[in-house]
């Protein structure tokens, strides 16, 4: 994908925007893991069970988070360590296909994400409040600080967690 219009990125961005809400990033965050612990407890054998072709399954949903914080972790420190740095786009699709996340263990794919979730909250909470304004250039989103890509995260973890709410609902009201 190439670079967005400023129109286009913030649509892009919106949805996780609005999914934070006036909440507070930090706080939002930093309930998610155990809510995902309590998504897969709950889950049982419909965990893997796409609701559709074409659709993630809840644990695909948690995958795709873990992924996420990975690539946003990397993206934290850049914008942190560097002036500016150029910060790569991915293509979640393809990771979600090609790294198979249908076959991964469930407590593995929560330790991962939790262990990201908990360093990337203590980056936040070391970091300055003038350094959260530092700016690193998304590929195709433009010019992006810690604090938003910090709310933005926040956003996406509810917005992904409600897809997986959504999946196993579906998936426990199929025939």
């Amino acid at each position: 994908m190439g670079p967005m219009t400023p129109e286009e990125a913030n649509a892009y961005r919106q949805p996780m925007l609005d999914g934070l809400g006036a909440d507070d990033p930090l706080e939002a965050q930093a309930a998610e893991v155990e809510l995902w612990r309590r998504l897969l407890d709950d889950a049982g054998s419909d965990l893997s069970v796409r609701p559709a072709p074409g659709e993630w399954s809840a644990l695909e949903c948690l995958g795709h988070m873990a992924d996420s914080e990975m690539v946003t972790s990397v993206r934290y420190r850049w914008i942190l360590a560097e002036d500016e740095p150029p910060l790569q786009g991915w293509d979640q699709r393809a990771w979600a296909t090609r790294l198979d996340h249908s076959a991964d263990d469930p407590a593995s794919l929560l330790a991962l994400f939790a262990a990201l979730r908990r360093t990337n909250l203590e980056l936040w909470a070391r970091t300055p409040i003038a350094s959260r304004a530092r700016v690193g250039i998304h590929a195709e989103r433009g010019p992006e600080s810690f604090d938003l890509l910090f709310r933005l995260q926040a956003g996406h973890g509810r917005v992904h967690r409600a897809q997986a709410e959504r999946a196993l609902a579906d998936v426990r009201r199929a025939p």
